[in-house]
């Protein structure tokens, strides 16, 4: 049975499909992968916004009756959705860093994967109205669980890209950092603090080491 651990995977606040792209993420010793067990599948899972189509209750459930085995393959077809889903973010900000290079490199192909997780649970909102209370709605499947995640995930990330707010993704360009994040404020340049806190040192190193050659 998957223990109760904290995802690795850095959490900012980012829309979902943002927030499964950085399920990559680099520190000095490396690249990373937060999804690579079935103990980290089910860690981001506990911590990542909620999933359409997968309410909270029915999430945890499912998480706590998981077998490894079940974690391994839901792990499986995530890494996949997750990568392609990356490919298509270095599309649209025109990422060329090579540590957060996916490894699918075919754009149709990521589409393919992306449309596929989709068509496996289809879906459909539910309206609730009570007297006294604002109209509102949730979305609803039939299809198990584990499927149903890869779903929600891959309907988030085509809401991304073919919305507006697919004009203000971004690919972090501190150095050695593999993330990406929404720029919803024009002079945000990064996707944390301290990234940007690491850019300005780089900067400033790189001033100082201009002006040494100089004299």
């Amino acid at each position: 049975m998957p223990t109760d651990t904290a995802t690795r995977a850095p959490l900012l606040g980012e829309p979902l499909a943002v927030e499964f792209m950085n399920t990559i993420w680099a520190d000095r010793s490396g690249v990373h992968d937060a999804l690579t067990t079935a103990d980290e599948v089910a860690a981001w899972l506990r911590a990542s916004p909620q999933i359409p189509g997968c309410a909270d209750g029915e999430l945890r459930h499912w998480l706590a009756a998981a077998s490894t085995r079940d974690l391994e393959e839901t792990g499986e077809r995530l890494r996949e959705l997750r990568d392609s889903v990356r490919r298509l973010a270095a599309a649209q900000t025109s990422d060329r860093r090579e540590r957060a290079a996916s490894p699918i490199a075919d754009i149709l192909r990521a589409v393919s994967i992306v449309n596929h997780a989709t068509a496996q649970a289809p879906h459909w909102s539910r309206l609730d109205w009570h007297d006294g209370v604002e109209p509102s709605h949730d979305i609803q499947t039939g299809s198990k669980t584990s499927t149903a995640i890869t779903a929600g995930i891959a309907e988030q990330a085509i809401h991304l890209f073919t919305s507006e707010q697919r004009h203000d993704l971004r690919a972090c360009m501190a150095p050695g950092c593999v993330l990406y994040f929404i720029k919803q404020h024009p002079r945000r340049e990064w996707c944390s603090a301290a990234c940007g806190n690491r850019a300005r040192a780089a900067r400033h190193y790189q001033r100082h080491k201009a002006g040494d050659r100089t004299h």
